[in-house]
């Protein structure tokens, strides 16, 4: 694994044009949002976001956002551009009687990433800050969203209205963004990987992305048994290979060349050369090591183990 110096490679601001937003308004809005994703919105207050999962009936993940309240009936959810309007679809098949309407927002917000001194320079003056992750604040109509940080270095959403001066920081490019997102740990659903995860298998229910003690959600019942009976068998980490990774690569252990022991879930060009990802692949071939990429016989792995806790098996 190349060793990189974090805090000089993501310092700044970021477009965030790979994201997109889903909006939704209403006095049923949260209600609504609780009974379809993995996390609890009904209690969402407007200081804090949620990490959250869209799954289907088998409780594997469609989609995953990050929510948080403008307002008690006005949610943002910002979710990968690529598979924005089929999500907006698929939700909007179940409102049917609920005091909720469902858009896309994202010509109508400004989303920035924040790494570094810039997260500081964008908070500096707000007395009620918090830095605590999912921590959420809102500041002459500007919300700021703390994210995990990646490899020690603070990250934040910055999200505002079409027309608002962007944040102050140095230039950073949307790639190096998605590297340190990479490095965080912390997966976003993509295309590539659509329908092919249960949440665990992100690490989602230890960094804060599902609710056990909620009500049903499609694909609850899997969900939970996951975690409750101790059948989970995959986990997310985070991976280097020195040549090209790419969200859907398949994962081969060395003892097993005809199936897959996992995937990369997301990967990003590394600033010292070769690709740095986040791969959800089985405990088991994680523990025993030489996993190779695409094949048996493909380039070889390092990994290493996500860089947060994870909640034991219950």
């Amino acid at each position: 694994m190349i060793i990189h110096n974090m805090h000089t490679l993501l310092d700044g601001v970021a477009p965030l044009t790979h994201s997109g937003l889903i909006r939704a308004q209403g006095e049923d809005a949260a209600k609504f949002l609780h009974g379809q994703l993995t996390n609890d919105f009904s209690l969402l207050g407007l200081s804090e976001a949620r990490l959250a999962g869209f799954c289907n009936a088998r409780g594997r993940l469609q989609a995953s956002f990050i929510g948080f309240k403008r307002s008690h009936t006005d949610i943002l959810l910002l979710c990968s551009q690529d598979i924005l309007a089929p999500t907006l679809k698929r939700l909007s098949m179940f409102v049917l009687r609920a005091k909720a309407r469902l858009s896309d927002a994202s010509d109508e917000f400004t989303v920035y990433g924040l790494a570094g001194p810039a997260v500081f320079e964008a908070t500096k003056e707000i007395a009620d800050y918090k830095s605590t992750v999912w921590a959420k604040t809102e500041v002459a109509g500007i919300s700021l969203v703390n994210l995990y940080p990646a490899d020690g270095v603070a990250r934040a959403l910055w999200v505002a209205p079409v027309g608002t001066p962007a944040p102050a920081g140095a230039v950073m490019t949307s790639e190096q963004w998605v590297w340190g997102e990479v490095r965080s740990g912390i997966a976003t659903v993509t295309q590539p990987i659509f329908e092919a995860l249960v949440p665990q298998m992100l690490n989602y229910e230890s960094v804060g992305g599902v609710n056990f003690k909620k009500g049903c959600y499609p694909g609850q019942e899997v969900v939970a048994r996951s975690q409750f009976r101790g059948t989970l068998k995959r986990r997310a980490y985070l991976a280097h290979s020195e040549t090209s990774l790419k969200a859907g690569d398949e994962l081969f252990a060395p003892d097993d060349a005809s199936q897959p022991c996992g995937l990369v879930v997301q990967a990003a060009a590394a600033p010292g050369g070769g690709f740095d990802g986040i791969v959800s692949m089985q405990i088991s071939a994680f523990e025993a090591g030489g996993v190779r990429a695409l094949s048996a016989a493909g380039p070889l792995l390092s990994l290493q183990p996500a860089p947060y806790p994870l909640l034991a098996d219950i």
